[in-house]
């Protein structure tokens, strides 16, 4: 009980921090970097085992310019997410802007629905809000629960505000089965580690093993839907561009594997582009094959 009443003030806070304009809300970011990289040192030996590995090329002194770089766009990124709560669609319209959005947007207006990949690169969160916006279908971001019953409802509310419909990852082949009939989007986080006990494949990305998930490929398999990828780019603070990639138009005539390689090698290429905007944080490989 006190647990929940204490989810409920942080909510309260969280929600007044999100109505302040964000050239302030960035200021507490610089703050909150020092914070997190100088005094508490939030997941830096996960971050920096992370970089070494993916990238043994790079001097000592190209680690620490990425991993710096890193914390102080997670930093900006946190309030940017708080920030979700209140943003207006003018605002997330003139700071989330979409290059060819038709990619996906024709499919629908011929009736064929289409499968997303994304990843945890750049601001992930404004773009399930964004493209909720400018879709001329309807939208599924898959997402995990958070185990925090509060704070996943708050963060379910904000999600949905301006009309996705969002799908626990459990419910996503229940919602393919219930919406056969209509032209949708369903969008995937495609770089999330799987659990052990899930179908999974294994390759060598960013110079180690690892393991990824299988979801997307089985259900572009399934339903023959063409898979787009939504590449985020970072303009400058607060400010994103996507590309929407095309990757996959016929799944069903691929082979195994292959749509899973594509993917993963895609997001390979966006990471070593510019490492700084993907989440380093994450303890992406866990396990080990």
């Amino acid at each position: 009980m006190l647990n929940r009443a204490l989810s409920y003030i942080g909510i309260f806070f969280l929600y007044a921090i999100s109505l302040l304009p964000l050239p302030v809300l960035y200021l507490f970011a610089t703050f909150l970097y020092w914070q997190l990289y100088y005094i508490f040192g939030y997941r830096k030996a996960i971050v920096r085992t992370n970089l070494l590995n993916s990238f043994p090329e790079k001097s000592e002194k190209e680690i620490l310019s990425i991993e710096k770089r890193y914390y102080k766009y997670l930093a900006a990124l946190i309030f940017e997410v708080i920030k979700m709560a209140t943003i207006s669609k003018a605002e997330l319209r003139k700071r989330f802007k979409f290059k060819n959005l038709s990619t996906i947007n024709d499919y629908l207006e011929k009736g064929t629905s289409v499968l997303v990949c994304s990843a945890h690169y750049g601001n992930w969160e404004w773009g399930t809000l964004a493209i909720g916006l400018n879709l001329k279908g309807e939208n599924y971001p898959i997402y995990k629960p958070l185990s925090n019953k509060v704070f996943d409802k708050w963060f379910f509310d904000i999600r949905s505000r301006f009309g996705n419909h969002m799908i626990s990852m459990k419910q996503t082949y229940r919602a393919l089965t219930e919406t056969k009939d209509t032209p949708t989007v369903f969008c995937f986080g495609s770089d999330q580690a799987p659990p052990k006990n899930e179908s999974h494949y294994w390759l060598n990305f960013l110079n180690q093993p690892t393991s990824i998930q299988m979801g997307v490929e089985k259900i572009a398999i399934k339903t023959n839907r063409p898979i787009v990828y939504i590449k985020v780019s970072v303009v400058k603070k607060g400010y994103y561009e996507v590309d929407c990639v095309p990757l996959i138009t016929a799944p069903q005539k691929t082979n195994g594997h292959e749509i899973t390689d594509i993917h993963a090698r895609f997001l390979e290429q966006i990471i070593q582009e510019d490492p700084a905007y993907w989440l380093w944080s994450h303890k992406r490989w866990k396990h080990r094959p």
